[in-house]
């Protein structure tokens, strides 16, 4: 395996300089740029002071990364549906609740309502694709309609609710992740 090119990789994402990266392992850039070239091999302990300052350890160096996957289908949604109230949930990024958003689409019925939720740590960001919805933010009310974007702070009790008549479709995009 070569290293050095993994090594320069994870030294550019993390924005640093050679010289950088050599002060904060106690080595020198002549070191570090032959060690990226691959014409030099660090010893053990200067390869885990190396992976510490570039925010990693040797476990995850070594291991085989999946190549993660960025496009999703329909058919890699997760819904939750709620007929009582009249939303429907589709998750279309699986497993976002471990990034640092998470984007959703509501479906809400004629009528039709979200859970309410007390106020929390985040922001919310929504896009109406279709009808038109209330937003209760905390004492407030705002209308949004298709083509309308919303954001606010959760510090509120906030809701959101379908008075009209047809259904409404929103995007919505959470962080952190809580939906």
């Amino acid at each position: 395996m070569q290293i050095g090119e993994k090594i320069k990789r994870l030294r550019l994402e993390n924005n640093l300089t050679q010289e950088e990266l050599a002060d904060r392992c106690e080595l020198s850039k002549g070191f570090i740029s032959q060690l990226e070239r691959d014409m030099t091999s660090p010893s053990i302990a200067s390869l885990v002071d190396i992976l510490e300052s570039l925010g990693t350890n040797l476990q995850a160096f070594f291991s085989e990364t999946v190549e993660e996957k960025i496009v999703f289908k329909t058919e890699d949604f997760f819904e939750k549906e709620n007929e009582e109230i009249g939303y429907k949930l589709e998750w279309i990024i699986p497993n976002a609740q471990k990034n640092m958003m998470e984007p959703i689409l509501l479906t809400l019925a004629p009528n039709g309502a979200y859970e309410e939720h007390e106020p929390h740590v985040g922001e919310e960001f929504g896009y109406v694709l279709s009808g038109s919805i209330i937003i209760n933010l905390g004492s407030k009310k705002y209308v949004a309609k298709a083509g309308d974007s919303f954001y606010y702070k959760a510090n509120k009790g906030h809701e959101i609710v379908n008075k009209g008549r047809r259904e409404a479709v929103l995007l919505l995009v959470g962080t952190p992740p809580n939906f």
